[in-house]
């Protein structure tokens, strides 16, 4: 297959730009950058100025429960209790839950409770997500299923003045909840991620690092691997507590195959922004895992083969897992583990430049940015040099990989490429304009950085030859238009392994 009449943008400093693209199998041929090719009788696709890029990868994002949330209660942009309870009424009823996600209290007058939510649930058990996962709004009857077992180390159970729950738990409290509680069937994982597939490729996506490890993600990608084919890449974590088992086994990252593999460990640090969890130099938020603990989780994971992506919020939280990175560095760093910190949103001035001093990468969510604004003006705004800070982490020389983090925001890589390069979402102007990053240097931490990441490097990321056939079909050239245009380009296909997974040709 010949791609041509279009614009290839091969992400290769040595090539950056091609005339044409050919296709051998699931690999990229000779002849990029010429028409001339070895094929036989190749099939020639016309890409009428269209635009050719690798395709994207989503850094961080919860693949399976974001592809299940689909299907919930809808509370993005709820701006009180009482806004959030109509959409629960009005949502139809499936099963023997109410789920929903995305309410954010930080700014309501009046906060969540269990007896709000009674009005609207009766009996019927509802477990609401906060827009950041790590609150859990949940009713009485839902609350009862616990028959007072809420206390968990690291999370918080919120009460009333009379010591009851009111109904809202946080960290470790509102996962262990879900974990016990909040059981979804495995028919239902599948379903959902095969559609959350589907909408992914759409999107121009053919590669993420999932977060769903600890809810059985490996499971429900094997699943659809056995049945239907997976249509993604997938570079998966598992959570640190797994490392005994998989101790006990010899089991290394990078187990798997071209579309499935084993990864690395998570571990939290603290809580979120939205959450007022996150652990500052202030003193505030909830520690998760201390900084002596991270240190022995780094050093006893590297030992077995396994590089660990720290979630750290806090300036404090950031800190702690940057100096057990540094303090652990001789013994992770001659097996060349690619060591990641997930969000890095509040740092430090000082501690910027220690990403690229340690060795550890920066894996981000451009979208968050604009999205936390006001927030991050209301609790942040003395640390503003700090905050979501990713052209000061670019500069230092740090390596950013972006993500959506979905379902805390939308899968769509054109939505983060846009917030990293305007840092604006809606008609207000950029939020510190000063931290915006160039086109090239979002989408290269939406291809080329991920791939490296992921130790795959010298086959994904780039169109150059011998590289993995999968690559994205844009309505135009995003690299040739003006900043403010974005909004206008499309994903009009996408390949995955040299095979068409969205909008085959011919294209009107």
């Amino acid at each position: 297959m010949i791609l041509e009449n279009g614009v290839v943008r091969t992400m290769d400093p040595a090539l950056p730009l091609a005339r044409a693209l050919a296709l051998a199998g699931d690999r990229i041929a000779g002849g990029v950058g010429t028409h001339e090719t070895a094929l036989p009788s190749p099939e020639v696709i016309d890409l009428g100025g269209r635009s050719v890029l690798p395709g994207f990868s989503d850094s961080h994002v919860h693949f399976p429960t974001w592809s299940l949330a689909r299907n919930d209660v809808t509370l993005d942009g709820a701006s009180s209790v009482a806004e959030c309870l109509e959409r629960v009424r009005a949502h139809p009823r499936h099963g023997d839950w109410i789920r929903g996600t995305g309410w954010r209290s930080a700014t309501w007058e009046i906060q969540p409770t269990r007896q709000a939510l009674d009005e609207v649930a009766g009996s019927t058990p509802v477990a609401l997500w906060a827009k950041d996962y790590h609150s859990l709004w949940l009713n009485s009857a839902a609350l009862a299923l616990a028959e007072g077992d809420l206390e968990v180390h690291g999370g918080v159970v919120e009460r009333d003045e009379k010591g009851e729950p009111t109904g809202v738990l946080r960290e470790e409290s509102a996962w262990g909840f879900r974990a016990r509680f909040g059981a979804v069937s495995d028919d239902e994982w599948v379903d959902a991620t095969r559609e959350g597939m589907r909408i992914a490729n759409a999107r121009g996506v053919v590669a993420v690092h999932d977060k769903d490890g600890w809810l059985g993600a490996p499971r429900i990608f094997q699943r659809l691997a056995e049945h239907d084919g997976l249509t993604l890449r997938v570079w998966q974590s598992l959570p640190y507590e797994r490392l005994p088992e998989l101790e006990a086994v010899g089991l290394r990252s990078r187990l798997g195959d071209d579309y499935l593999r084993i990864g690395y460990l998570k571990v939290f640090m603290d809580g979120t922004l939205g959450s007022q969890t996150a652990r500052m130099l202030d003193g505030s938020g909830v520690q998760i895992t201390s900084g002596e603990e991270l240190a022995d989780i780094v050093s006893r994971a590297a030992r077995a083969g396994w590089p660990v992506g720290v979630h750290a919020i806090g300036d404090l939280a950031n800190r702690e897992a940057l100096d057990a990175f540094e303090s652990t560095k001789e013994v992770w760093a001659p097996l060349g583990l690619r060591q990641r910190v997930e969000h890095a949103q509040c740092l430090a001035d000082e501690d910027i430049g220690r990403f690229t001093e340690i060795g550890v990468a920066c894996s981000v969510q451009f979208s968050h940015a604009p999205s936390d604004r006001d927030l991050a003006d209301r609790f942040w705004a003395e640390r503003a040099d700090g905050v979501y800070a990713f052209r000061s982490l670019l500069d230092s020389g740090a390596l950013l990989a972006n993500g959506s983090d979905a379902p805390v925001e939308e899968l769509d890589p054109l939505a983060g490429l846009r917030a990293g390069v305007l840092r604006t979402i809606d008609e207000r102007r950029a939020w510190h304009p000063e931290q915006a990053l160039t086109i090239e240097a979002a989408l290269r931490a939406a291809t080329v950085n991920p791939a490296w990441l992921a130790g795959d490097e010298r086959r994904r990321g780039k169109l150059v030859p011998g590289f993995l056939a999968d690559l994205v079909v844009l309505s135009r050239d995003p690299l040739d238009c003006p900043p403010e245009e974005l909004e206008t380009v499309e994903v009009v296909a996408t390949m995955v392994g040299g095979r068409w997974v969205h909008n085959p040709p011919p294209w009107d």
